[in-house]
This record gives C-alpha cells, structure tokens and sequence, in this order.
C-alpha cells in the first residue's frame, strides 16, 4: 500500500522529468510561477516538501493535472502504475494492485552466482520465463526453464528460483494470498 510519505517522495523527480520534458529551465519556470529558483531546485531534489501552493502554480505553467505531478492515475484507467521494487538484487514490478488473493509479478533476476537455498511457504506459485533461463530448485529437482517454458508448484516443497549464471532472466510470478508470509528456511535440523 502506497502511504502519503511514499507518494510525496515521488513529486520531486516527476517535476523534474515534466521540466526537463517540455526543456524548461528552473529560471523560465520561476518566472512563469513566480517561485524562486531554489524552492523549485529544492523541490525537485526532495529537500522540500510539496504543498498546493507550490505545485498548482507549476501545473498550470506546464500545462498538465495536478494528479501528473503527484503521480494520481487517471480515474478509470486500467494501467497498472507500479514502481519497480529491488529485494535480494532481484527486480520485482507488481502487476496486481490490492494485496491479497492472487498476486502477479514481472520479476527480473540479474546473472549471478548465488547458491540454492530452498525455502517453504504456504501457497501455490506459476513462474513463466520470459526471456534468457531461470533454474529452479524444487525438492529433488533441479531444471533449467527457457524462455515461454513454465513451472508450477506447492510452495511447501522447498524451493528457489534464480540465475542460471549464464545471463539475466526475465520471469512472471503469480502466488495465492497465502505466498506473502515470510519464507521459513527448509533445511533439517542439524542432529
């Protein structure tokens, strides 16, 4: 869930791409606004905090919505705006916009060298391979899946999924609501 703080952290790069967009500079804009140079340049770089003071006069200098600025999504598109999430080296960009029920991601797995390390949750989960090839480690198996190969599974069998080191991969992630609980490590206990 977006929280205010996260979706205020969001104006100050979104004023600067519609600036740098239409090339304006920060004393064009100050003229037109009527706001100082360095409220605009602080504003911007997230030093200072947005207000509609600030943002109305910039909205109506640049021609667009207030909700371009803040980042709202038009009422009644159905475009999924998610911001990519980085977690473990991995990029994950949401595809479904409630939590709970069935969840999607498009999930980029960087090349590397990781080693397995299987872990359980309750939940079903679908991987997709998009591009390049993501080898997946599940119980006492261990397959690589290409690009539009697919695997689904238990996700109480221990599992892992990542680079085969051979390149990035691309990958759809789909999991039932119960997929969101932590992962338990599923390694015996040592005797």
């Amino acid at each position: 869930m977006t929280t205010p703080d996260d979706v205020l952290a969001g104006v100050g790069p979104r004023l600067r791409q519609v600036r740098k967009e239409r090339e304006v500079t920060l004393a064009a804009l100050s003229e037109a606004t009527g706001i100082s140079v360095s409220t605009l340049s602080r504003l911007e770089s997230g030093l200072r905090r947005p207000s509609l003071e600030l943002l109305l006069p910039i909205a109506r200098a640049h021609q667009v919505p207030l909700d371009e600025l803040v980042g709202a999504p038009p009422v009644g598109d159905p475009r999924v705006r998610a911001r990519p999430v980085v977690r473990h080296g991995r990029t994950h960009w949401p595809l479904t916009r409630q939590a709970g029920g069935l969840q999607a991601f498009k999930v980029l797995e960087p090349q590397s060298r990781e080693e397995p390390d299987p872990r359980t949750h309750e939940g079903y989960e679908w991987l997709y391979v998009l591009s390049g090839r993501l080898r997946l480690v599940l119980g006492e198996h261990d397959v690589v899946l290409s690009a539009g190969e697919a695997a689904e599974f238990d996700t109480r069998v221990p599992h892992w999924f990542g680079s085969t080191g051979e390149g990035p991969a691309e990958f759809l992630s789909l999991f039932g609501p119960q997929g969101e609980r932590m992962h338990v490590r599923a390694r015996p206990a040592q005797a």
